[in-house]
């Protein structure tokens, strides 16, 4: 059964909570271009993001199953971001959305 025939499903409904959520669509949208990033790159990358709800919306994102949390042994310790399979499968829909907005939203005003 085609999801929009059966009304608002409830996983549907979840996703879009999920990456709606204030920061999630920037921080996928750029670990989607870059293929991996590491904190304070996300950070300079985002414009208005502070460290606290980056560190927010990674953890959330992680826990989803949609980023992967990379630490590299070393001195210093690297931690990276990347995309899990879960979260590239998002690319077309990240990818039209944005292809959306040039067309139709309305630019924010800061």
């Amino acid at each position: 059964m085609d999801p929009i025939d059966a009304g608002l499903c409830p996983k549907f409904h979840h996703a879009i909570e999920m990456v709606g959520r204030r920061w999630s669509g920037a921080i996928i949208m750029l670990l989607v271009k870059r293929g991996s990033s590491r904190f304070n790159e996300l950070l300079s990358a985002i414009p208005g993001v502070s460290d606290r709800l980056l560190t927010e919306r990674l953890r959330e994102l992680e826990a989803e199953g949609i980023i992967l949390r990379r630490v590299e042994d070393g001195r210093p310790v690297r931690v990276t971001y990347e995309m899990t399979e879960a979260g590239k499968d998002l690319e077309p829909a990240i990818a039209a959305l944005g292809i959306w907005a040039e067309r139709w939203a309305k630019a924010a005003v800061a």
